[in-house]
């Protein structure tokens, strides 16, 4: 095959191809860890959960290593500079449909942005890659490519930060930003890509392995779809479910059915026989390790901020600390592997690897301050500095010709993106098992009463129940009703976290709320989960109240109603008739003293006066008036009987108005229990805030202990890797 292009290009040439091709290599690359920052906030604003919103990552990724033998192969047949201004315009396509994706809220138009993105950035890398070796001359070829895997590694790390600092200038809202900033660079990229960049394509190249390159995107999707699905802390019930086992068998059985194909292709995708031969299999392996030791960075800037309780976005900027000595290391592992082999500085990096998650597992996020996250992204870049590339490749071709050395290296960079694309599938399996008790363990913590403010009437009903209450009478007419004391509802119980009320379900947005907060949030989302559940729980505890109230009145009303009809029953005064002026009877004689009167029929005519005795004895009986027959006065009533009744109605009838009062407040006092209850919630946010740190950072933890066992293996691996003899690799 040969190439249509001389290296002997002019120096314009070569300076505008420079310019173009590294511009489109470094958007396409830093877009990798561009969202990483802003993953938590875009899930958030666009209503799913992390392991749904992980995907904006994993599709990416997934995506690119599909696309990145396909762009080389159409490359070779079609002109590096057709395919690769047509990935730029992809490229700049996507970026424009993810930030669209903002305006209608929708996570499916996102991941459709990030398919194009992903389809355009894997075109982009290849081409430029095969651009730069064949360009420029033989003497500076070395530079060249060196200067293309500089900028490749320097996007990559500055992806995080560049989105970190995005979201700080346009704000956490404007998210959109972060895929808009990409569209003007891609318009300049093609409107010069079509003036000045050559069209350089082989003049003979084999036809695509169009089947094989399908069979493997099914395979690679479907394993990755069910892997997604499947729950490794409920690995056997969740690998039944119909978004596993499905998904998981298409792929066991296409992968012998792709075997067969890229057996008989004349330029297959993926050479099977790579399989077959030890030292691959094991350096495939090794890649593959690496892909998934590599994803544990996306997660450092949710790492940092829940650590350190800075804003979400904001923790972009440490990644920074991890790609420079990531880089450093990555320099010095060239000049390690020319003096000491790739295999022991493969082992080095596995090991600094596992010491640097191990301080982070059970160091860093125990002991809480920016000095140990400084440690252990040092120690953790450094390692993966001395994992990621440079020994890799170096082992692929020691173990390749060289006519097999570009696909040979496509096939590991393809291996390790699977690695890539599986690993945060399940690494953030770890913090959404970490945070799934999160709502129960706040409960758990939050103040167990609520207080209530004054009742009115309050001290008067419970003194009026107490004295009444010892009457039979107002013991019958309540019956089984009881009014509890209102003066003792000083508070209200809260203890959430033994409420077994069924009937009460938190809203999906607000577990969706929960599991994207942060450290700086939580106590914000604490209060409006509380608010929610007080307000749908509150109706039925009121009308709880209310009814016992209501039954209280009615009691009281219908002994009213009672006591009314017993007075009506009380004799009518005013049928006696008239009374008899008591008043005009004076200060009647005392009759006893009177003694016998004579018999006055006997006396006759009374001739001897003297035989009366002294008249002045006797009574003056004109005192005494009108006397009327006091024997028609009948049995008088009961005076003070009737008043008692009296003064007993009133009472209860006070009690019924007090009681229909306190029943009015009862919806207002709740209301503002509830706004005391927040309060005292916004008071103890130190509290809240380290109970998230304690629970997140056990997701953490288990997921860099996870990276631990990872890196172990790849170390384990390496042991049965025996490197060949020295042999001229790039």
């Amino acid at each position: 095959m040969k190439n249509s292009n001389s290296s002997n290009a002019p120096k314009s040439s070569l300076i505008w191809m420079s310019v173009l091709y590294l511009l489109g290599l470094f958007i396409g690359a830093i877009d990798t860890g561009i969202v990483t920052p802003a993953r938590p906030i875009i899930q958030s604003n666009l209503g799913v959960d992390a392991s749904l919103g992980i995907w904006m990552i994993t599709i990416y990724t997934l995506t690119y290593a599909a696309i990145i033998p396909i762009s080389g192969k159409l490359a070779d047949m079609r002109g590096r500079k057709i395919v690769y201004l047509i990935s730029i315009a992809l490229f700049g396509t996507g970026s424009l449909i993810c930030a669209f994706s903002a305006g209608v809220s929708s996570f499916a138009v996102l991941m459709l942005g990030r398919v194009v993105q992903a389809a355009g950035a894997g075109g982009i890398m290849p081409v430029a890659t095969a651009e730069f070796s064949t360009s420029f001359p033989e003497e500076k070829r070395g530079m060249a490519l060196g200067l293309v895997g500089a900028v490749y590694g320097i996007a990559n790390v500055l992806g995080a930060s560049v989105g970190s600092l995005v979201l700080s200038i346009a704000g956490t809202q404007n998210w959109q930003w972060i895929f808009l900033i990409n569209v003007p660079i891609c318009i300049f990229i093609v409107i010069f890509g079509i003036i000045k960049l050559p069209n350089n394509k082989f003049e003979e190249c084999k036809a695509m392995d169009k089947l094989g390159t399908l069979l493997m995107t099914i395979i690679i999707l479907s394993l990755l779809y069910g892997l997604k699905n499947l729950d490794f802390f409920d690995f056997i019930n969740s690998f039944c479910t119909k978004d596993v086992w499905p998904f998981i068998l298409l792929s066991a059985i296409l992968i012998p059915v792709f075997g067969l194909v890229e057996k008989r292709a004349a330029d297959p995708i993926f050479h099977i026989e790579y399989l077959s031969n030890r030292q691959i299999l094991i350096t495939l392996i090794l890649g593959l390790v690496v892909g998934c030791s590599m994803m544990g960075m996306i997660f450092i800037p949710q790492f940092s901020e829940n650590c350190l309780a800075i804003p979400s976005g904001s923790g972009g900027y440490f990644v920074i600390i991890l790609g420079f000595c990531s880089g450093a290391a990555s320099m010095m592992s060239g000049k390690l592997i020319d003096k000491h082999g790739a295999k022991p500085v493969m082992a080095a990096g596995f090991a600094v690897t596992i010491v640097g998650c191990l301080y982070l597992s059970l160091v860093a996020v125990k002991y809480i301050n920016i000095v140990n996250v400084i440690i252990s992204l040092i120690v953790i870049g450094f390692g993966l500095g001395l994992t990621m590339g440079t020994p890799l490749n170096y082992m692929m071709l020691q173990n390749t010709s060289d006519e097999e050395s570009n696909s040979a290296l496509a096939t590991l960079s393809l291996i390790r993106s699977i690695g890539t694309a599986i690993a945060p599938a399940i690494m953030v399996g770890f913090i959404v098992h970490a945070t799934s008790g999160l709502s129960q363990e706040l409960m758990d913590i939050l103040p167990k009463q609520a207080t209530m403010p004054p009742l009115p009437y309050a001290e008067e009903i419970d003194s009026s129940i107490g004295k009444m209450s010892e009457n039979p009478m107002f013991a019958s007419m309540m019956g089984d009703v009881t009014i509890p004391k209102l003066s003792e509802m000083t508070t209200m119980d809260m203890n959430m976290s033994d409420n077994n009320d069924s009937s009460f379900e938190m809203p999906p947005e607000l577990l969706e709320k929960l599991q994207n907060s942060d450290v700086t949030t939580i106590t914000d989302i604490t209060v409006e989960m509380v608010d929610t559940m007080f307000t749908a729980m509150s109706p039925q505890i009121i009308a709880t109240v209310t009814d016992g109230l209501d039954m209280g009145i009615n009691g009281i009303n219908t002994g009213l109603d009672s006591m009314k009809t017993a007075m009506g029953d009380m004799p009518d005064m005013s049928a006696m008739g008239d009374m008899p002026d008591m008043s005009a009877m004076g200060d009647m004689p005392d009759m006893s003293a009177m003694g016998d009167m004579p018999d006055m029929s006997a006396m006759g005519d009374m001739s001897d006066m003297s035989a009366m005795g002294d008249m002045t004895d006797m009574p003056d009986m004109s005192a005494m008036g009108d006397m009327t027959d006091m024997s028609a006065m009948g049995d008088m009533p009961d005076m003070s009987a009737m008043g008692d009744m009296t003064d007993s109605y009133n009472e209860l009838l006070t009690l019924s108005d007090e009681l229909q009062a306190v029943k009015d407040a009862i919806p207002s006092a709740f209301e503002e229990a509830k706004t005391n209850y927040c309060d005292s919630i916004k008071d103890m946010a130190p509290t809240i805030e380290s109970t998230y740190q304690s629970t997140v950072n056990t997701g953490y933890k288990n997921m860099y202990l996870f990276q631990v066992g990872v890196n172990l293996f790849g170390l384990l691996l390496l042991a049965f890797y025996k490197e060949p003899k020295k042999k001229d690799a790039v």
